[in-house]
């Protein structure tokens, strides 16, 4: 099989179980958490990494920002014979008394990006995989750290005019984050025969400013590196215990 062409992998390349994550660097550091690991591409926003995680043969690959490349990583590792996929990313807040740090496992999300709506009607739900779920769960509990299961939102924008009304109509569905590749991941890895997940690291406290929040992540604040950390461990445990 020849390369695909944006993530720059072939099948031989790429293991079944992967991590997908959005910046580049955290493909990095999730990277470092392996036993082994090797880069082995780096194109635009894609960059691959293979190797090695208590035995199993694991990936991560970064996605950039937004739904379209999401989907462009999902359908090209698809292509690689992945099986199963889980997001490590980062998320705002959309209730108090979710912390910085704390992680939110998304069992379903909004799917008020324009991505996934491109290949089926918005009333397709995005929902998670309960196999990984699951694994997620069951090895979380036995942290120190809270975390939340509930929904988030996927959105294309963080500065529409009105996005202080939009954010208190979701917190009054008790949704629990925005991010903005969750809802795509789930829907197009759904129609692609995938099995998938969620583990988002809070950036942004609920109703804090959006800049400020992000600016304090890539200041690498102790708290939410932490949680970065913690996300990637739970996703790594959870793949690597499927069957």
């Amino acid at each position: 099989m020849a390369k695909q062409p944006h993530i720059g992998v072939d099948e031989t390349q790429v293991a079944p179980l992967v991590i997908v994550c959005g910046e580049p660097d955290r493909a990095n550091r999730i990277a470092n958490l392996f036993d082994e690991a090797e880069l082995i591409s780096e194109n635009r926003e894609y960059r691959v990494f293979t190797g090695k995680y208590k035995g199993r043969a694991v990936s991560v690959c970064s996605t950039g920002v937004g739904a379209p490349s999401m989907i462009i990583a999902v359908e090209e590792l698809k292509q690689c014979g992945v099986t199963h996929v889980v997001r490590v990313g980062s998320a705002g807040a959309m209730q108090s008394g979710i912390e910085l740090g704390e992680l939110i496992v998304a069992e379903g999300a909004v799917r008020d990006e324009g991505g996934s709506k491109a290949y089926v009607e918005p009333s397709y739900p995005a929902y998670a995989s309960f196999s990984l779920l699951k694994e997620l769960d069951g090895w979380l509990s036995q942290q120190a750290t809270p975390y939340h299961f509930g929904t988030v939102r996927s959105h294309d924008s963080f500065y529409t005019d009105d996005e202080d009304a939009i954010c208190q109509y979701w917190n009054k569905k008790g949704v629990l984050g925005a991010d903005m590749e969750t809802s795509a991941l789930y829907a197009v890895g759904r129609l692609r025969g995938l099995k998938v997940a969620a583990i988002l690291n809070n950036v942004v406290l609920y109703q804090q400013d959006v800049k400020e929040g992000i600016g304090q992540y890539v200041d690498e604040v102790q708290v939410t590196m932490a949680g970065e950390k913690q996300a990637s461990v739970a996703a790594l445990e959870a793949l690597i215990a499927q069957v």
